[in-house]
């Protein structure tokens, strides 16, 4: 089915229903999730998932897609500076293969570089304990990847 976008807004609907995106930060020990509204404007941080094996995360993950009606997964894909995919870059294409072969839904990868230094210093300016940073800067990483995302699609007019 068509996905339709109206207006400056970047407003998705498919059919008569809204479109909900999420947004993956996948790394090694947690995976930070973000969700878009049901207009598909706004992100907002989810969750963070401690990783446990591949199979309870993908299960899970899985389980927000269809809780939530997600229609397309937007995951953060770390590039070395040059713009290649390094070792880490390596992993998340793994897991999103793997995700693939448990979805319907489309999944996208979208560059990540130093989203994650930017949230630190952002919590570090907001004198956020260490602790604390770590229980949030990876769904605000997603929310981050995300927010790029959906401000690429409005700006491009790529809906």
């Amino acid at each position: 089915m068509r996905v339709l976008c109206l207006g400056l807004s970047g407003i998705c609907h498919k059919g008569d229903l809204a479109v909900r995106l999420m947004g993956l930060d996948i790394g090694d020990r947690r995976i930070g999730v973000a969700l878009t509204d049901e207009d598909a404007v706004l992100a907002y941080p989810l969750e963070v998932l401690e990783r446990t094996s591949p199979d309870k995360d993908l299960g899970r993950i899985v389980e927000i897609i269809d809780q939530y009606g997600v229609e397309r997964v937007v995951a953060g894909l770390p590039k070395t500076l040059a713009g290649e995919v390094g070792p880490q870059g390596e992993k998340v294409l793994s897991f999103l293969d793997k995700l693939r072969l448990r979805s319907a839904v489309p999944v996208v990868t979208w560059d990540e570089r130093l989203t994650t230094v930017e949230v630190e210093r952002l919590l570090i300016s907001a004198d956020m304990s260490r602790r604390r940073r770590r229980r949030v800067v990876d769904k605000l990483a997603a929310t981050l990847i995300l927010n790029s995302y959906l401000h690429f699609r409005k700006s491009s007019g790529d809906y």
